[in-house]
């Protein structure tokens, strides 16, 4: 095969695109943006599980094929909040799942513990018994579309229960 400069260079290019993508992935890149959204309400940091993140990274796997958002039995071990979809390409980061989740909380009123709109993604995120997450991202089989799960230890969001 001769050598090609144009395609040595699309490959760089390519491979530093795969790598941002990756570098924005990272177990604290989910720790951090949980993290800021926990302080800003006074709640104690979440860590990462590796064994909460296995379980994450399973389902996502079983969910690459078609990529709905469809959430694992409920009342399971883990609370778990999901993003992204089929269609929608595959440049959607841990930044952009977490920030979306708490984004709802301008749709909660702490006072009531109420919420205005959907904001149970958010509760979630905040959920102050939650001390320990795990998350994954996975491509999805079209390759148009990426399905994001961030699993939470132990679960949260329980009925007439505030979050903090």
């Amino acid at each position: 095969m001769e050598y090609s400069p144009k395609l040595a260079v699309l490959l760089l290019l390519a491979l530093a695109s795969a790598m941002a993508v990756m570098a924005q992935n990272s177990q604290k890149d989910f720790v951090d943006v949980h993290n800021a959204a926990r302080a800003d309400v006074g709640v104690r940091e979440v860590t990462w599980d590796d064994t909460v993140a296995a379980y994450a990274q399973s389902y996502a796997e079983q969910c690459r094929g078609d990529c709905k958002l469809i959430h694992t039995s409920p009342g399971g071990r883990y609370g778990e909040n999901l993003y992204g979809g089929d269609g929608f390409g595959t440049k959607w980061t841990a930044a952009d799942a977490v920030s979306s989740w708490a984004k709802e909380k301008q749709d909660y009123d702490h006072g009531s513990n109420t919420c205005s709109a959907i904001c149970g993604h958010y509760t979630q995120v905040v959920w102050r018994n939650s001390t320990a997450i795990g998350c994954a991202r996975a491509v999805c089989a079209s390759g148009n579309g990426v399905f994001i799960i961030c699993s939470y230890s132990p679960p949260g969001n329980y009925p007439r229960v505030s979050p903090y």
